[in-house]
């Protein structure tokens, strides 16, 4: 490990957002350092998540915790991360190490969940290799919509994301 940098064990902090009626799981890998502190998902202000998410849905961009949770549960959206604790620099995904797994598999026994996507390749990797074995529910990989993923447009995420709509209402 390089000097200066030290990789500590932190814990993910916040629940899952699901209700009775969740039919897809949107897994992330572990909350941003902006996340961990605002105490919810995708808390940083150029991650595109909740752009993608709205313009995928044909929604308002939600501003509140209470407006994103609103959003999620009346599409029947699922949404977790995967890792419940782990070592981490920062908020590098790249660094992750010691992963302890979230409880997805009781997420699943408690709501009808259809369908399992990840958001980036960590997230995919991660689910993998801890979860699948527990669940043996497919995940779909989704292109990430963190900054560090600069390559593909706002557009181009939104164009993947589509993905979570049911098959009737994809394009």
């Amino acid at each position: 490990m390089p000097v200066g940098v030290m990789r500590l064990r932190l814990e993910h902090g916040f629940a899952p957002v699901f209700d009775e009626n969740s039919r897809v799981l949107v897994l992330g890998s572990f909350p941003s350092v902006l996340s961990r502190e605002n105490g919810f998902y995708y808390g940083h202000p150029k991650n595109r998540f909740w752009r993608v998410i709205a313009a995928v849905l044909g929604e308002r961009v939600p501003q509140t915790i209470a407006e994103k949770e609103a959003l999620l549960q009346k599409h029947h959206i699922a949404l977790w991360d995967v890792v419940q604790s782990c070592e981490i620099e920062g908020s590098s995904d790249a660094s992750i190490r010691n992963v302890i797994p979230n409880d997805v598999p009781a997420l699943l026994f408690a709501c009808p969940i259809e369908r399992v996507f990840t958001n980036g390749a960590a997230a995919h990797a991660l689910y993998k290799k801890h979860l699948y074995p527990k669940t043996r529910l497919d995940a779909v990989r989704l292109p990430s919509t963190s900054p560090a993923n600069a390559a593909w447009t706002l557009s181009r995420l939104i164009d993947a994301w589509r993905a979570i709509l049911p098959e009737e209402a994809q394009p």
